[in-house]
């Protein structure tokens, strides 16, 4: 049998790597590098152009400037840290690590030399981890801006008394710095392990045994030595974390943390200073071993009894069994800081008797709040927008919001959607490069209702509406109803070119517009051109293009969450940005922001979003223009520490909340996101007794009712905080737009207590909780819901309904705070099953124990209060019939001039229908169809009683 390994035995096989030529390898990298650097500077040029769009350079260069600072800074030091450590190991242990060895493989001796291993292996390593802490160091780029341009605060933690700005700027920097310097500490001492082993070669003298092992011991003392400084500043540090640390009863420093285990995590920082002493005298002094182990064994030994063993023992017999007693002064710290981190310290609270009679409404004192009760549920208008509105398929009515507007000189509560396009949704044989970009580029107008009427269809009652435009009040005007930047504006697309585009449907014909905003980035020459098609991945449509000119603009990053996130990204958002008519008649977004913590002492965390946070306020609004894409940032909330950080870090960002326009100040809102967080936290802390807190005898719940799931089904969830515009009790003012959050007791359905957000004027921002009477029952949504679903009549009426080829669907329970009373406010909606277009066709109102329904909100009032129920009619007020096949008195036999037209209208409809549907505009023809049905239903009904 032939040998596989034809060597001699005295041959000495050499494993080097073999010598040949790396030029392809060099060239690919440098092609591939060249191209990273490329697309990373395109990148960079259309940031630059985008932020000068919109006239924020500064902050763009700011941002740019931290991040390339802390990159190179980190990458460098982390470099040379490693680098040099490398070095002095080398040159300790060249003699011994790097000699030329020989090893047995197969039988055959195979020399290597390790240095040529081992030092590109250290080049690797320290690049590596350069590159590491160099990007991690530039994603945290905000904790550093903070730190450089923190603002002072006077507030100290009552542990170690420190200023509430050293958790909230300085400690997120130490922990990251102390961190790195962690890692590098201990990526050395490995190194040093690796180089000592690396001394023991296979035959060696005992002489150089003998030194390479004192140079062993040495390299690994200093190691050891730098790494218990590093762990000791690290344990030093993780002191200050147990501040915010959430146990099961309450957060915060716990007796037994504050008297034994953050003194003992000192004394364990202490120990180890003194091991690192001790190790360096062992580097000098090379005793060997023996040092080294009692430099370890001192803070290991003071962890374990400090830090384990003592503080299970006062834990488990001493705090345990008298723990009321011991964390008590800890509680209300814990009380008194979370109260403080979410803007609960100054709530205002008041008494509410929530009485059950006619003269508790005090209904002539309140007939404001009467005539603005919302009956519209934003999801059963957005489905009927959706069928009466988009007039087209490609848009669309992503949100439905709550606002109020002076109307007739009265302040009337509306809902308002605004109808942007979606190009998802234009026919396949329209998606093309120029419909997508140049022709369907915007949405158009809005619709608004009146929140609290309908037309005797069971219809919105519109302001404004249709395209073009139309409004019913001479108070609302809108000369640019063009929606450019909205909330499903996610493509980018090219304006002011020689392609008209589409403004709105008209007739048998199209409406066209030409853009002449200042928003987007100029196309310019044909460099500016080609590289903006770069970046557009346009490469195919762009240079190619004659419809776009030098002119011509592109609006990129037109969602306007993605255009706040690119200029603010260290705030976060609401998700519900709504829409404001100024009164000149343009269209602006209004957006909420909030600055958050999850480093306040002693505050609980809560969930917000998908952030963990102890720390929140409603510090910023933004205002975003719909046509131009601008956008401002104005600060109402100048004493959170945090916005006043950023307001140095960026001063040309930030303006004062006088600045913003009256038109548009008088549609800030009190946010849904703070009072649901607020909502939450009261609920414990709304007691301020340490003993009351500890046992959990009086917990608040967000009340629940009945609300629609996901597949129309009716189960019981927490209400979502609903908008009022109402007389709050006790207040002078007629009406005002308020927050509503009601609440029960855990685990219990009566009412307990509400809450009130308010908005308009000076009183924005602040926050009431009317509290109920504990001597008797105020019933909550659930039970209400009960007492709707236990009456005969209402029960009756549902069953039929839903025989009928329609489905019931019952809109959200308000709970209206009105005089000395709760009123109870339920609207009912009938929905054909193959048509998803809710229509209003019952209102239910409850006053505790008593149920009244009605065809309007009058007749249910008049229903369940009698005479005494009923108010004064408005001037011009259309009728609010609903349905006919609801309660009912009895009505006398119309006439047969009625009948004539009821049949006039049957054959106009059908013919319409017809008509539409042979023009393939299948939406207007199913609405068609709808109006034709309810005339039919109509006309039987009249004929039957004939």
């Amino acid at each position: 049998m032939s040998n596989p390994f034809p060597i001699s035995d005295d041959e000495v096989i050499d494993v080097a790597p073999p010598k040949r030529t790396r030029w392809r390898r060099w060239v690919i990298a440098a092609a591939v590098l060249v191209f990273i650097v490329l697309s990373r500077s395109l990148s960079i040029y259309i940031s630059v152009l985008w932020f000068g769009s919109l006239g924020y350079s500064a902050v763009y260069w700011y941002i740019f400037k931290l991040k390339a600072a802390l990159f190179l800074i980190f990458l460098l030091l982390t470099i040379g840290i490693l680098r040099g450590a490398f070095w002095l190991l080398e040159r300790t242990f060249a003699a011994y690590a790097f000699a030329p060895r020989t090893i047995m493989l197969n039988n055959q001796p195979v020399e290597f030399s390790p240095a040529r291993f081992i030092r590109p292996l250290a080049w690797v390593i320290t690049v590596m981890f350069g590159l590491f802490y160099g990007f991690a160091m530039k994603r945290s780029w905000q904790d550093f801006a903070l730190y450089f341009n923190q603002s002072s605060t006077t507030q100290a933690d009552p542990i170690f008394q420190k200023p509430l700005g050293f958790y909230l700027f300085s400690l997120p920097v130490y922990d990251e710095i102390s961190s790195w310097l962690l890692t590098l500490a201990f990526i050395v001492l490995c190194a040093s392990v690796v180089f000592s082993l690396l001394t023991i070669p296979q035959r060696v003298l005992k002489s150089a045994r003998s030194l390479s092992s004192k140079s062993a011991f040495a390299a690994i003392s200093c190691a050891l030595a730098v790494f218990l400084l590093a762990v000791a500043g690290q344990t030093y540090l993780s002191r200050f974390p147990y501040l915010w640390t959430d146990h099961q009863t309450f957060s915060g420093v716990t007796y037994t943390e504050a008297n034994y285990l953050l003194p003992a995590l000192f004394f364990v920082s202490v120990a180890l200073v003194i091991g690192a002493a001790l190790s360096f005298v062992n580097a000098f002094t090379k005793r060997g071993l023996r040092l080294l182990l009692l430099a370890l064994a001192i803070p290991i030994a003071v962890y374990i009894v400090g830090v384990v063993i003592v503080p299970t023992y006062v834990n488990s017999f001493i705090v345990k069994p008298n723990e009321l007693g011991r964390e008590t002064p800890y509680i209300e710290h814990n009380i008194n800081w979370t109260r403080r981190a979410f803007g609960l310290e100054q709530v205002e609270l008041r008494e509410f008797e929530a009485e059950n009679s006619i003269e508790a409404l005090n209904l002539g004192a309140n007939r404001a709040t009467l005539e603005n009760i919302r009956l519209w549920d934003w999801q059963a208008l957005q489905d009927t927008l959706k069928q009466i509105q988009t007039i087209r398929t490609y848009y669309d009515f992503p949100d439905v919001d709550v606002d109020r507007y002076s109307i007739g000189g009265q302040t009337r509560q509306v809902m308002l959607a605004a109808r942007e396009m979606d190009v998802e949704k234009l026919p396949e044989s329209s998606r093309n490069w120029i419909n997508e970009k140049l022709i369907y580029t915007h949405g158009y107008g809005l619709t608004m209702n009146t929140a609290n009427e309908f037309t005797p269809e069971g219809m919105p009652r519109f302001l404004v509406s249709n395209m073009p435009i139309e409004t019913r009040t001479q108070e609302i005007t809108i000369t640019r109803p063009q929606i450019y930047f909205g909330q499903k504006t996610d493509t980018d697309v090219y304006v002011n070119t020689a392609q008209k585009e589409f403004d709105f449907p008209q007739g048998e014909a199209n409406t066209y517009t030409t853009y002449e905003g200042t928003g987007g980035i100029k196309i310019g020459g044909r460099l500016r051109r080609m590289l903006l098609a770069w970046a557009l991945n346009d490469l195919s449509k762009l240079p190619f293009s004659d419809d776009v000119t030098s002119e011509s603009r592109v609006l990129i990053r037109r969602n306007i969450k993605e255009i706040v996130n690119g200029v603010a990204p260290f705030l976060i958002y609401d998700n519900d940005p709504y829409m404001v008519v100024s009164k000149e008649g343009r269209l602006f977004w209004l957006l909420d922001a909030f600055t958050e913590s999850s480093r306040f002492p002693y505050s609980r965390h809560h969930q917000v979003g998908s952030n963990r946070v102890n720390y929140i306020r409603n510090s910023v609004k933004v205002v975003i223009d719909a046509y131009n894409g601008s956008v401002a940032f104005y600060v109402f909330d100048a004493q959170d520490p945090l916005i006043a950080s950023y307001r140095a870090t960026f001063p040309t960002l930030f303006q004062d909340a006088s600045a913003m326009p009256t038109d548009l100040r008088s549609h800030v809102r009190y946010p849904e996101t703070l009072i649901r967080v607020q909502g939450e936290v009261y609920g414990i802390y709304h007691t301020q007794s340490a003993k009351i807190f500890f046992q959990r005898e009086d917990v608040w719940n967000v009340a629940n009712q009945l609300g629609r799931d996901g597949q129309d089904k009716n189960q019981s969830q927490p209400i979502d905080p609903y908008y009022v515009l109402m007389q709050l009790p006790g207040e002078q003012v007629s009406s005002e737009f308020v927050l509503i959050l009601p609440f029960t007791p855990a685990s219990r359905n009566n009412m307990i207590g509400w809450m009130a957000g308010r908005s308009d004027g000076d009183n924005y921002g602040k926050l009431l909780v009317y509290n109920f009477p504990q001597s008797r029952l105020i019933e909550g949504p659930l039970q209400i819901e009960a007492r709707i679903d236990q009456n005969a009549e209402l029960s009756g009426q549902f069953s039929l309904w839903n025989q009928q080829g329609s489905r019931v669907l019952r809109g959200h329970l308000l709970v209206i705070p009105i005089g000395r009373s709760l009123l109870y406010v339920e609207p009912v909606y009938l929905q054909a099953v193959r048509s998803p277009m809710p229509e209003l066709r019952l209102v239910v109102l409850a006053i505790q124990e008593r149920v009244g329904y009605g065809k309007s909100f009058d007749e249910a009032m008049t229903h369940l209060f009698g005479d005494a129920g009923k108010t004064p009619p408005q001037p011009d007020a259309a009728p609010t019939k609903v349905d006919e096949t609801s309660p009912k008195p009895a009505a006398s036999p119309p006439s047969d001039d009625n009948l004539q037209q009821l049949i006039g209208k049957a054959v106009q409809e059908f013919e319409d229908y017809q008509r539409l549907t042979s023009q393939g505009k299948l939406a207007e023809a199913g609405q068609k169809l709808e109006q034709h049905k309810r005339t039919l239903e109509e006309l039987k009904r009249v004929g039957g009683r004939q």
